[in-house]
C-alpha cells in the first residue's frame, strides 16, 4: 500500500447514532509494501464527512468525530439556569433549596419584634421581603448575647436612604441562611468554636495515636497477587467490570487554571498537543467507553453512567459553555447534571464578625470541595442513583488524567473487600507535601477511630508525639513512608454514603478554620478568614453515623500509573527543578507522563518499545520531559490491560515517534513506525493494522521563544508541536 499525499484519509461513509444497530463494517489494512508519508501520517476510520483539525504546528489529521444529542445539563432541585455565585459574586450560592425551616418561615407573617425593633424602624421594616425580613431578624436575635454583627445591622440611616442597599443585604442574609444546614446562625456558631480552638492553639488529633490503616497494593505489570486481596491487577481490573453499569461519576471542578498561570478553567485545558482533547473530554471519553464495555459484558444495551460536575461561581459559565460548544463531548440529555459549589461569609475577627466590603455587602468566599456531599444530597442526585440500582460514586479531580487508568481496579478491590470508602493511593515520600492515609485510634473510646486524610503539616507532629517520636520519616526497607500517600480519588459505596449523608448534618463534612493571625497574641487576622471543608474528610461523618460498621480503606498504585496532576505554573515548575524536585505538577511534565504511562503499556503488551526513565528526560521550556516516543492510547480505544494485550501485537516504535490510536474495534499488529501516525476508527467500525511500515518527519517540540506572542494555553506548557 503506497499513499502519495501528507496525509491517508479512509473513510466509512455511513453515519451511525447511538442506541441504534447497523452492520459493523469491516476494514483490514494490510502493510505488506512500505508507506512514505511526511512529514505525517494519519490514518482515520471515521462515520461522517472529514473535515480539517485543529492543531499547534502540524496538521496531522483529517477527520471528525461522531456527534452525538445535546447534553441537558441543568441542576436538580431547582429551576435555576445559572450558578448565583456567578451571577452575584456577593452572594453565597443558591436559593434554590431552601431548608425546610426556611420555607415555613417565608409563608408566614413576619412580625418585628421588640429585640430588632431596638435596631430597625418600622419603616425599614416595611421595605424588605419576607425572606429578608426573616434573614435579619434570624441574625439581630442571634447575635444578642455575643454582638459580633451589630456593624451589619445597626445605625441605618432612615427609609429613603440607600433603600436598595438594606434590601441588597437582607437578600443576602436570605441567601446564607438557605444555602447552609441550620442557616447563617449555625455557621456562626460553629466558627466562633473553631476560631476559639485555634486562637488556643487546640490540637485536633490530641486524644489520637496515629498507625498504618489496612488497604492494597497493585502493581499494572506484576503477576504477584497482593497480600490482602489474594488479587493481581489483572483480577482487580476484571472484577471492577462486573460493577461498572452500577456507577456515578462526581468531577470537582470549582477551581480556575491562575495557579498554572492560565486563565480560564483547569477543565478545558489540553491534556496533550498530540490529541489537543481537554480534561473534560478525556473524563467523558472514558465513561463513555466504560458504557461500551459494560454493555459487552451484560449483554445490556443502552447503558448510561451519570456524570455530575460541582462548579464554583467562577467555573460555572465556562463549564457550560465548553459543554455546549462541544456538543457535551457526545453525552446524551440528562447524563450530565452540573452542581454549583456555594459560598460564605467571610469573618473578620475571633468572635465571627461577618466582614463587609461595603455598609451593604457581605464577602463571601469559597466553602472548599467538601461541599460536594451536601450537594449532591440537596440537588437530588442520591435520590436519583438509589432508584436506579446503583452501588458505587466515583469522584474524580480536574486535572489528573492518569487516574482513569486506576478506576476499575480500585472498584474491583472495593467490590471484593466490601469496602464503604476506598481512596486511590500512591507511594509518598516521607516529609512529601501531600496528604496521607492514616488510621487514627481514638485513646479511650474505639468508636471514635476512623481512617482518614491527615495533611502532611499535621502528620509529622502527631508522630513525633508517638512511638519512636521521629516523626514522619521514610521506611528503610522501601525508601518511601508506610502512610500511603493520598491522591485524592475515592470510591465510595452508596448505600453507606447515603445513609450517611440523610444524618444530622445533612453532608456536610467537619469544617476547619485557618487563619492568617497579625501577630502573636492570635487575635487579629491578615485578612478576612472563613470556614473551609473538603472532600476526603467524609470518614468523620461515616464515622459519626455508622461508628465502627463503617469500612474504610486504600487502594496504591504506582505512581506512573495513576498520579501526574497539572497543578503549578511553568515558573514555579522550574524553581522546583532548581530545587532538585522530580515531580513539578506543571502542563508539560503532566503531558510527559501520560506518553510515558503508555510506553510502559505498551511494552508490557510485548511492543519494542523504549520507556524514558528519569535519566533519559530533557529539558524543554525548563522542565524535564520525555524525548520520546509520544503515545496517547485513547479511552475510546482501550481502558483495560486485557483490552491493550488482545489489540496490540508485536510492533515496533522509534523513540522519536509519536503514535495515537482510537477505536473500540480497532486492532495494531507488527506496526513498524519511525515518525508521526494517527489511527481512528468510528464506533463499530471494524479495523485490523497489520504490517504497516510508516517512516515520515514526525512530530518536533519546539521552545517557545522569549517574548513570543503564543496564546495562555500553549505558552504555560513553554513549547509548542
Amino acid at each position: 500500500m503506497k499513499f502519495s499525499t501528507a496525509l491517508a484519509l479512509v473513510t466509512w461513509g455511513t453515519t451511525s447514532s447511538i442506541g441504534h444497530s447497523y452492520a459493523s463494517p469491516k476494514i483490514h489494512l494490510n502493510g505488506s509494501s512500505s508507506s512514505s508519508l511526511s512529514p505525517s501520517s494519519s490514518l482515520s476510520f471515521v462515520s461522517r464527512s472529514s473535515s480539517s483539525c485543529r492543531h499547534r504546528r502540524h496538521s496531522l489529521e483529517t477527520n471528525t468525530r461522531l456527534s452525538f444529542p445535546f447534553v441537558s445539563y441543568s441542576p436538580r432541585g431547582g429551576a435555576m439556569d445559572d450558578c448565583p455565585s456567578a451571577m452575584n459574586p456577593s452572594t453565597s450560592g443558591s436559593t434554590t433549596a431552601l431548608s425546610a425551616v426556611s420555607q415555613q418561615q417565608q409563608q408566614q407573617q413576619v412580625t418585628m419584634d421588640s429585640l430588632v425593633a431596638e435596631y430597625i424602624t418600622q419603616e425599614n421594616w416595611d421595605i424588605l421581603s419576607e425572606r429578608g425580613q426573616v434573614a435579619l431578624s434570624n441574625l439581630i436575635r442571634g447575635d444578642a448575647e455575643i454582638q459580633a454583627q451589630k456593624h451589619v445591622y445597626a445605625n441605618w440611616p432612615e427609609q429613603g436612604v440607600e433603600d436598595e442597599g438594606k434590601q441588597k443585604l437582607t437578600e443576602q442574609l436570605a441567601d446564607l441562611d438557605a444555602s447552609y444546614p441550620g442557616g447563617l446562625e449555625a455557621y456562626l456558631s460553629k466558627a466562633r468554636v473553631l476560631l476559639r480552638e485555634s486562637a488556643d492553639g487546640t490540637n485536633p488529633f490530641a486524644e489520637f495515636e496515629a498507625s498504618v490503616p489496612t488497604g492494597e497494593s497493585l502493581s499494572y505489570d506484576s503477576p504477584v497477587p497482593d497480600n490482602h486481596t489474594g488479587m493481581t491487577f489483572t483480577q482487580a481490573e476484571q472484577k471492577g467490570l462486573t460493577g461498572i453499569k452500577d456507577v456515578a461519576f462526581v468531577l470537582v471542578a470549582g477551581g480556575l487554571g491562575e495557579r498554572l498561570g492560565y486563565s480560564g478553567i483547569k477543565l478545558s485545558l489540553e491534556t496533550n498537543l498530540l490529541t489537543n482533547k481537554s480534561y473534560l473530554e478525556i473524563y467523558v471519553k472514558y465513561i463513555q467507553a466504560m458504557q461500551h464495555m459494560a454493555e459487552v459484558k451484560t449483554g445490556e444495551k443502552n447503558v448510561r453512567i451519570p456524570l455530575v460536575i460541582m462548579t464554583s461561581g467562577d467555573t460555572d459559565p465556562l463549564t457550560r459553555k465548553l459543554l455546549k460548544e462541544n456538543d457535551n463531548f457526545g453525552m446524551e440529555e440528562g447524563q450530565i447534571q452540573i452542581v454549583c459549589q456555594d459560598k460564605v461569609a467571610a469573618l473578620k475577627d475571633c468572635n465571627a464578625g461577618l466582614n463587609m466590603m461595603d455598609p451593604w455587602t457581605i464577602e463571601t468566599k469559597p466553602h472548599g470541595h467538601g461541599d460536594v456531599h451536601h450537594l449532591l444530597l440537596r440537588e437530588g442526585h442520591i435520590d436519583q442513583w438509589e432508584e436506579e440500582g446503583r452501588k458505587h460514586v466515583i469522584f474524580l479531580q480536574d486535572t489528573n488524567a492518569l487516574v482513569i487508568n486506576s478506576i476499575l481496579p480500585t472498584l474491583g478491590v472495593s467490590i471484593e473487600k466490601g469496602f464503604d470508602m476506598n481512596s486511590i493511593c500512591i507511594p509518598r515520600l516521607a516529609g512529601e507535601a501531600a496528604g496521607a492515609i492514616a488510621r487514627l485510634e481514638h485513646k479511650t473510646d474505639p468508636e471514635k477511630s476512623l481512617v482518614i486524610n491527615v495533611e502532611y503539616n499535621q502528620l509529622d507532629p502527631l508522630l513525633k508525639t508517638q512511638g519512636d517520636c521521629k516523626g514522619d520519616v521514610a521506611d528503610p526497607a522501601t525508601g518511601f513512608s508506610p502512610y500511603p500517600g493520598n491522591a485524592n480519588n475515592i470510591v465510595i459505596a452508596l448505600e453507606a454514603y447515603a445513609k450517611t449523608l440523610r444524618g444530622e448534618d445533612q453532608g456536610v463534612v467537619v469544617e476547619f478554620v485557618n487563619p492568617k493571625y497579625k501577630d502573636a497574641t492570635r487575635t487579629e487576622f491578615k485578612k478576612a478568614t472563613r470556614l473551609e471543608c473538603m472532600m476526603q474528610d467524609i470518614p468523620k461523618l461515616f464515622q459519626k453515623e455508622l461508628g465502627s460498621d463503617v469500612n474504610i480503606g486504600f487502594t496504591m498504585f504506582d505512581r506512573w500509573f495513576t498520579f501526574s496532576p497539572a497543578k503549578n505554573s511553568l515558573e514555579s515548575g522550574i524553581e522546583a527543578v532548581e530545587k532538585g524536585s522530580i515531580a513539578p505538577g506543571t502542563m508539560s511534565s503532566a503531558e510527559s507522563d501520560k506518553y510515558i504511562q503508555n510506553q510502559r503499556k505498551l511494552k508490557h503488551a510485548g511492543m519494542d518499545v523504549d520507556i524514558t526513565e528519569e535519566k533519559d528526560l530533557v529539558k524543554i521550556g525548563g522542565i524535564p520531559v520525555t524525548p520520546g516516543p509520544r503515545i496517547v492510547i485513547c479511552p475510546g480505544f482501550a481502558i483495560t490491560q486485557e483490552e491493550i494485550m488482545k489489540k496490540i501485537q508485536g510492533g515496533t516504535i522509534t523513540k522519536r515517534s509519536s503514535l495515537v490510536l482510537e477505536g473500540q474495534q480497532l486492532n495494531v499488529k507488527n506496526l513498524q513506525l519511525d515518525g508521526a501516525l494517527i489511527i481512528r476508527a468510528a464506533p463499530y467500525c471494524e479495523v485490523e493494522v497489520d504490517g504497516l511500515v510508516v517512516k515520515n518527519e514526525g512530530c518536533v517540540l519546539e521552545e517557545i521563544p522569549e517574548g513570543a506572542d503564543v496564546e495562555e494555553a500553549v505558552r504555560i506548557r513553554g513549547y509548542t508541536m
